[in-house]
């Protein structure tokens, strides 16, 4: 049926299927005689068994989707692995949606290749419009496709920070929509940043005849956000949806799936990669969700929204302990931000100095973002880069809930956290001691004097 088993398979029964489709590949054919240039040969029998002898990897020459004829068994596995995402897609919320694909590069270069698609149907574009967030590979992923990104500063809402789509519009008129590639949007996002307003912004994009491209990074694990994509593209316009494989599939990291409500548009882009592919990418999800099944996979799903809810509490009655406050991002169903703004006020170098405690205290993923940080990113400035906005109100610190986080992880993130913030708080009381020892003697002193 190429959809995803409702319940997992175990490992003998995985390796006995990928053994069956490997002895399809004419590279193990008993009798084969290969005289090309691409065999399949592999010199080590340790990095055959790790492919489990599935070298010609995917695609041909002209179609990362083609199929290959002396590749039977790898042809089938990109098949049946382009089927069973495009169903577990639909199970995370995006029913409507009609093709995808895995590619083997991870979201950045991904979208690098939605962009230099896109060029073909609309020649005198230069700029995409993208509603500012400040993670770089999105960023290059458009100056590596030779467009001008029009960058869109967000809108502080309270806490949060959205898309001003007023500046969308605005700009769409003032550029002339012919000449605009896309807009670039984004669902998962760091705290304080929220999604974007996807429904309105397909909308826009919709009226003005403009495509758009939906960064979806780690979107997949998220109700919300994949709640959103659909709605867009009910409402409105999406052409392309991209999300990486490690972030939602819990896999390494080098591949992605584009994904869209235009089957036809979706098969242009797989046809402008060139070349094979490796199927390391697909490979490793296909073994992933059999092993996990769909009920599995909700399992996780179900898993991850309750350790939010979870750490959200808990962030938030450490916050209260130590003067500071969870923001409040109600929009954002991934990502949390905790101020720093005692810390910040007591000591310039503080906020970074907590972000490197933490780190060799093993925690990890866990970002503190000072104000006023500017950095370059291809020849463009960001004013408070790794906020999202120019000057945001305080410095904070990020923790999120992932697919596969564990209570334990919460629980261990937070102690060590209590515990760095303790030593600044006991550091910070010595400092104001000695200082009003200082001052006492230097009163002291005039007096006697």
């Amino acid at each position: 049926k190429g959809k995803c088993p409702e319940d997992g398979w175990d490992e003998s029964t995985i390796e006995l299927f990928l053994h069956e489709l490997a002895i399809m590949d004419s590279n193990n054919f008993l009798g084969n005689c290969g005289v090309g240039e691409r065999e399949g040969r592999v010199a080590s029998g340790l990095v055959a068994r790790r492919h489990y002898r599935l070298i010609h990897g995917i695609g041909r020459s002209g179609d990362i989707s083609a199929v290959q004829p002396k590749a039977a068994g790898s042809s089938l596995l990109n098949k049946l692995t382009n089927s069973v995402v495009l169903d577990i897609i639909k199970l995370a919320g995006v029913r409507t949606v009609a093709n995808c694909f895995v590619v083997p590069m991870a979201t950045g270069m991904s979208l690098t290749l939605c962009f230099l698609t896109l060029r073909h149907k609309r020649p005198k574009a230069k700029y995409i419009i993208w509603p500012r967030i400040d993670q770089k590979s999105c960023f290059k992923s458009m100056i590596t496709a030779g467009f001008e990104p029009v960058v869109i500063e967000n809108a502080l809402e309270g806490d949060e920070l959205r898309t001003d789509l007023e500046a969308v519009e605005a700009k769409i008129k003032a550029l002339g929509a012919e000449n605009i590639l896309c807009v670039h949007s984004t669902t998962s996002c760091f705290a304080p940043r929220v999604p974007d307003r996807l429904e309105e912004l397909a909308v826009i994009c919709a009226n003005y005849d403009i495509p758009h491209i939906v960064n979806n990074a780690y979107g997949v694990q998220s109700s919300k956000c994949m709640h959103l994509i659909q709605q867009g593209a009910r409402v409105g316009r999406i052409d392309a949806f991209v999300q990486s494989l490690d972030k939602n599939f819990m896999v390494p990291v080098g591949g992605a799936i584009i994904a869209g409500f235009n089957e036809s548009f979706i098969q242009e882009i797989s046809k402008m990669y060139p070349g094979r592919a490796s199927a390391s990418p697909s490979l490793d999800v296909l073994i992933t969700l059999l092993s996990l099944g769909t009920s599995g996979y909700k399992k996780l799903l179900k898993e991850r929204k309750e350790m939010f809810s979870y750490l959200s509490s808990e962030l938030k009655k450490l916050a209260d302990n130590h003067n500071e406050r969870l923001l409040d991002t109600p929009h954002n169903p991934i990502s949390l931000a905790m101020s720093l703004k005692n810390l910040d006020e007591s000591n310039d170098a503080a906020v970074t100095q907590l972000g490197s405690m933490l780190f060799t205290r093993q925690v990890s993923g866990a970002r503190v973002v000072p104000c006023g940080s500017v950095q370059t990113v291809n020849n463009y400035t960001f004013k408070g880069f790794m906020s999202h906005a120019n000057d945001y109100p305080c410095a904070y610190l990020n923790a999120a809930s992932a697919i596969g986080i564990k209570k334990q992880d919460v629980d261990v993130f937070l102690k060590r956290l209590d515990k760095c913030l303790k030593t600044f708080r006991k550091e910070a009381k010595q400092e104001k001691s000695i200082n009003e020892i200082s001052e006492s003697n230097a009163a002291t002193e005039q007096l006697e004097d």
